[in-house]
């Protein structure tokens, strides 16, 4: 058996992102994203929580079908343009479709109908997919969870879970009736129900046995079928066309070294993990004798990777903890799942482009694809590709160099983003992403996430420090970014202290760089018991000194505190500035503060600045800085996607910036629009994201953005970081 390590990962994916423009390589990168709520009829409302599940095309590649679980339904996109998707209408059941794939001019969708899970009941539903109609339907006795075709489409096999119920007995099994595997015939795409078979599979897993809970199907070029027993941790070979059992063996266990083992508000690749089952979900052919599976877990297991096995049960390569470094090494690692089962790989697609067999691992929690290149042996990692929240399915397109993934995860109710098909094409050029990754230290990645202020390096151009905010509360840190780089490299992680220990109820929001150290500014949440406070930290990361608000301000405090701390004067004259995000109880409608410190007279003011007016959602400042004659701060919404309106760049006058006394009239400035930043954060064609927070100019007047993604906690996990060129040449 063979593992990969972490370092033969990064360095591999390195090496692609930076001589992808010298030679030229094909590689993907996304070009088009399409909101399933596009699709909803006019009769619906548009809030109606939607979700693309498992997707698969027609047989030219032209037209998306996927399965849409809370909506009863499966949808259509046209993709004849793959750069822009059309939407296609939907088919609706009286079930919930759990899985799709097509057969001709049919769709074949497994839908579960069942009342309760202690009476599982489905069916197998055959759509014309001309003419968006169900023509048939098959009994399939139980409640089935996903769906396959053989290759010359005259096989389905449908997997019948019959799934527990986590709430019963602590979700341990056996909690009957047993699943089992359903094989029927197909006419021209058509299932013909006398012809269903039911396979038994009890009596095969050493977990449950008599319980199994088949989860994926695939079919390989002999009719023969791959299954996973995800909760049973076992995988079993069929022939397709008798029903037989081939083989079956336990998926195993794996023991992982340098990962992430507790939720506890910090990133720390330190911990081990022994025995874990890898309770596999999703499994692909990459060949007649060997499948990859993606170990999700369930029950008691997932170990964060996935595995290649023989028809045996021999493995064959084990990619351990490799995968869940990659995706940390580029802000994608989900640090509240770290007690849990980390990334989650769940889906799979495998494919050849041109000369390359490529598999595709899908993980859940990191919203993000491994591309892989199979070689035989190790596999080796080409890129990470960002997926929407919650990648559940792919499906690959080579005839038109086209990779598609399906997005669960749809967070209408919270006000953030949607469930999406994303499109990828592969060619030659550069990966669009990641924009920002970090180098390995001690084996590990610098973890990193929620990037939420930026600041100049002083005196080292091409450099810039950032900050992470609360979501990695238990251990604050100041980043050192490379941008010199491509992509940008996170290059060192400073711990911010008090104590001689990590220091406690911060939530980072600002940072600017001086001399000997640094100003941070922390924004508040009295609830949480974090104030609003100013601290100057010396170049070890030890606080120095905090500085808490003044009552006069303090007095009207909400939780949208400091969002960007900046510096004008010098010495004596040293003045810090600080955006407060939104307005607070003591100010006019449409205004927020623009709050002024002198360190050395501890003298504090203020002057007003003008938001501008919002539709849905609220308008606040997520950052300032000052470069040259101004203050540049950037002022946005807090919406995602389609209706997201405004993020911009505007800048105020330092001779603006002439601060009254708190707690009396304050003057008003005068701003200017800078840069509209939407253009810029369309560029890798998803949905446009919320939190545009960081902002700096570095030694050369070259001026950077960064997105905070949340630490990947209801976010895709996608962080922007890029260059909006010279400032003072706008």
């Amino acid at each position: 058996m063979k593992t990969v390590s972490v370092t033969a990962a990064l360095a591999a994916l390195l090496a692609t992102s930076v001589a992808g423009s010298a030679y030229a390589e094909p590689v993907f990168n996304r070009i088009s994203s399409f909101a399933v709520a596009d699709n909803l009829p006019a009769a619906i409302d548009r809030k109606t929580v939607t979700s693309a599940e498992i997707v698969t095309a027609t047989e030219d590649g032209n037209t998306l079908i996927y399965s849409d679980s809370p909506l009863k339904a499966i949808g259509f996109i046209d993709i004849t343009d793959a750069a822009a998707p059309k939407a296609g209408g939907i088919v609706s059941f009286d079930g919930e479709p759990t899985s799709v794939t097509v057969a001709g001019t049919k769709a074949l969708v497994a839908v579960n109908t069942s009342p309760d899970r202690a009476n599982p009941s489905g069916m197998l539903a055959a759509v014309d997919i001309a003419g968006r109609t169900v023509t048939s339907s098959c009994e399939l006795g139980g409640q089935p969870d996903s769906v396959a075709v053989n290759k010359d489409r005259t096989l389905a096999v449908i997997a019948i879970e019959n799934e527990r119920d986590e709430k019963v007995n602590d979700g341990a099994l056996p909690q009957m009736p047993a699943g089992d595997l359903v094989i029927v015939k197909l006419n021209d795409g058509v299932p013909d129900c006398a012809t269903i078979r039911h396979v038994s599979l009890t009596g095969l897993a050493a977990v449950g046995g008599d319980d199994p809970e088949p989860e994926f199907v695939s079919f390989n070029g002999k009719d023969q079928i791959a299954l996973t027993l995800q909760e049973n941790n076992h995988i079993v070979i069929l022939d397709g066309r008798s029903g037989a059992i081939v083989s079956h063996f336990s998926a195993g266990t794996v023991d992982l070294d340098k990962v992430d083992t507790k939720r506890d508000g910090k990133l720390s690749f330190t911990g081990s993990l022994k025995g874990v089952p890898r309770e596999p979900d999703a499994v692909k052919w990459l060949d007649d004798e060997r499948l990859v599976v993606a170990n999700e877990g369930d029950w008691k297991g997932g170990s964060r990777s996935f595995t290649i096995f023989d028809t045996s049960g021999k493995v064959l390569y084990e990619a351990g903890a490799s995968f869940e470094h990659a995706a940390a090494a580029i802000g994608h690692y989900p640090e509240k799942r770290s007690a849990a089962k980390g990334i989650e790989p769940e889906g799979l697609e495998a494919a050849t482009f041109g000369q390359d067999r490529l598999f595709f691992v899908l993980a859940e929690r990191a919203s993000l694809v491994g591309v892989y290149k199979d070689t035989g042996a190790e596999p080796q990692l080409l890129q990470l590709l960002p997926s929407g929240i919650s990648p559940e399915g792919g499906v690959a397109i080579p005839g038109r160099n086209l990779l598609v993934t399906a997005n669960e995860a749809d967070l209408v109710e919270d006000g953030a983003a949607r469930s999406h098909v994303m499109i990828y094409e592969r060619k030659e050029g550069k990966p669009a992403y990641p924009q920002i990754r970090s180098v390995e230290k001690d084996g590990v990645p610098i973890g990193f996430g929620a990037l939420s202020g930026l600041s100049v390096v002083p005196g080292q151009p091409g450099k810039l420090y950032a900050v992470s905010d609360s979501v990695y509360g238990a251990e604050p840190r100041i980043f050192t970014i490379d941008t010199t780089k491509s992509p940008a490299e996170i290059t060192d992680a400073l711990t911010v202290t008090r104590d001689g220990a990590p220091a406690q109820k911060l939530d980072i929001e600002g940072i600017v760089a001086t001399g000997d150290g640094f100003w941070l500014a922390s924004e508040g949440n009295s609830d949480k018991l974090v104030p609003h406070a100013l601290y100057q930290v010396n170049a070890k990361g030890q606080i120095k000194k905090e500085i808490a608000l003044p009552e006069v301000l303090r007095a009207g405090e909400t939780r949208f505190g400091f969002e960007g701390i900046t510096v004008t004067g010098k010495g004596d004259d040293t003045t810090l500035w600080m955006a407060v995000q939104r307005e607070w109880k003591d100010d006019e409608k449409g205004f927020v503060k623009l709050v002024s410190y002198k360190p050395k007279s501890e003298e504090w003011g203020a002057v007003r600045y003008p938001l501008e007016k919002k539709g849905e959602g609220w308008v606040g400042l997520s950052e300032i800085t000052v470069h040259g004659d101004y203050a540049y701060v950037i002022e946005r919404d807090n919406l995602v996607g389609q209706a997201a309106k405004l993020k911009k760049i505007y800048r105020v006058a330092l001779t603006e910036l002439k601060p009254a006394k708190l707690g009396g009239a304050l003057p008003v400035v005068a701003k200017e629009e800078f840069r509209d930043l939407l253009p810029d954060l369309k560029t890798l064609n998803g949905y446009v994201l919320d939190k545009v927070e960081g902002f700096a100019v570095d030694e050369t007047g070259t001026g950077f953005v960064v997105t905070d993604n949340d630490g990947v906690d209801d976010s895709s996990g996608e962080t922007m970081f890029w260059s909006i060129g010279k400032i003072d040449a706008m």
